[in-house]
């Protein structure tokens, strides 16, 4: 099946007079495209939420294709052709007006979520709508997974929201993150903020010095937690004060994975690619599974520890094909604070994925780690 997503690739197609048979085109507004469709050969295709005129409906259904018509209403597209950006996301938002934040997109799909029924939507159409919203993200995400991660691994950084910038872990983790993406390693995160930004923020640093990562760091650490007031707004002064340019991609790109479930935690804006859900648990599942290169923990929460056995679940069963390394950033805390590594280490005996268990205080260890990983050395059984 061929994939259109937007009116470039559209009117190639169109131009090129090879009619639209398997060929799925996708949340389009084709209203002046209808003297075209109406003599083009459509049997087989596929229309996913496209705008069409009542003449090029009719010709659609007429000569045999499928269509899924737009869902009206909504703040957001259930057929989306591509990922969030940040600019997509905060469009509106002023840094000088931080409370210019609730008339963004991104405030108003939560409202919206929040106004009907949350995670349980109390109609058939708003749930449907949200599921079809769902499978064009993670679609998107992998094509995006497709590109960036056919030559680089992909590698997570998880741990707590509440980790303030100022800190010593986040600044470990944006050092790491910015190390790692240096490599060539692709760096994802749920997408939020505490160390899930930082490592954001260190991917979006990886072509410029250590000296101007800790200005950054300096700017971002005036609003140190996502409660503050001036958390965005700090923000959006380091991505102008430091802003990325066209050949710093692919090394200073990254993906962030983040949740309307938890929509009173700003999805961060060093993520240059956002691949925002409704369903967390989608999401979550989702996230461990395409961190192949392995993940890192650093120190967090109830959320953190969940997403620590639901990777150890996917590593002891050799689930998604690849068992994939478990580092864990911080002796004292994962051995006493939260003593979650002596009982992995212990679960993981006889196992496979005993191998690929760390525990260490080393950034440099963490990257020699990863470097000497080998995701093929783990065909699925």
């Amino acid at each position: 099946m061929i994939e259109i997503e937007t009116i470039e690739a559209f009117e190639k197609h169109l131009a090129a007079g090879v009619g639209f048979t398997n060929v799925v085109i996708q949340g389009l507004d084709l209203r002046r495209f209808t003297r075209e469709l109406v003599s083009a050969e459509l049997a087989g295709a596929v229309f996913l939420g496209c705008e069409l005129e009542k003449d090029a409906l009719k010709a659609t259904v007429d000569h045999g294709a499928m269509v899924f018509p737009p869902i009206s209403g909504l703040p957001y597209l259930p057929y989306r052709g591509g990922l969030y950006t940040p600019e997509e996301l905060y469009a509106g938002f002023d840094p000088a007006r931080p409370a210019s934040y609730e008339d963004t997109p991104d405030a108003r799909i939560y409202a919206h979520w929040a106004a009907n029924g949350r995670g349980s939507p109390p109609t058939l159409l708003e749930t449907m709508a949200q599921r079809l919203h769902d499978h064009s993200v993670t679609q998107a995400m992998e094509g995006l997974l497709y590109r960036s991660g056919g030559a680089r691994k992909v590698v997570a950084i998880m741990g707590g929201h509440s980790m303030k910038r100022g800190q010593a872990d986040y600044r470990s983790v944006a050092t790491l993150a910015r190390e790692l993406a240096r490599r060539g390693f692709f760096m994802v995160s749920g997408g939020g903020p505490g160390a899930m930004e930082a490592t954001h923020v260190g991917a979006w640093f990886a072509r410029r010095t250590e000296a101007e990562l800790d200005d950054g760091l300096a700017m971002l650490s005036r609003a140190p937690s996502y409660t503050d007031r001036d958390w965005l707004s700090r923000a959006f002064d380091v991505r102008r004060a430091f802003p990325l340019a066209e050949d710093d991609l692919p090394f200073c790109a990254s993906l962030g994975i983040p949740t309307w479930h938890y929509g009173h935690e700003p999805p961060n804006p060093f993520a240059t690619h956002i691949a925002k859900y409704f369903a967390n648990s989608v999401r979550e599942d989702g996230l461990l599974t395409i961190a192949k290169g392995g993940i890192i923990y650093s120190p967090g929460s109830a959320g953190t520890i969940q997403e620590v056995f639901q990777d150890a679940c996917q590593n002891h069963y050799n689930s998604v094909g690849v068992i994939s390394p478990m580092i864990f950033l911080g002796t004292e805390f994962w051995t006493r604070t939260r003593p979650v590594y002596p009982l992995l280490h212990q679960l993981a005996q006889g196992y496979d994925y005993a191998r690929y268990l760390m525990l260490t205080d080393s950034r440099e260890e963490v990257v020699r780690a990863l470097e000497a990983y080998d995701g093929e050395a783990n065909p699925p059984r």
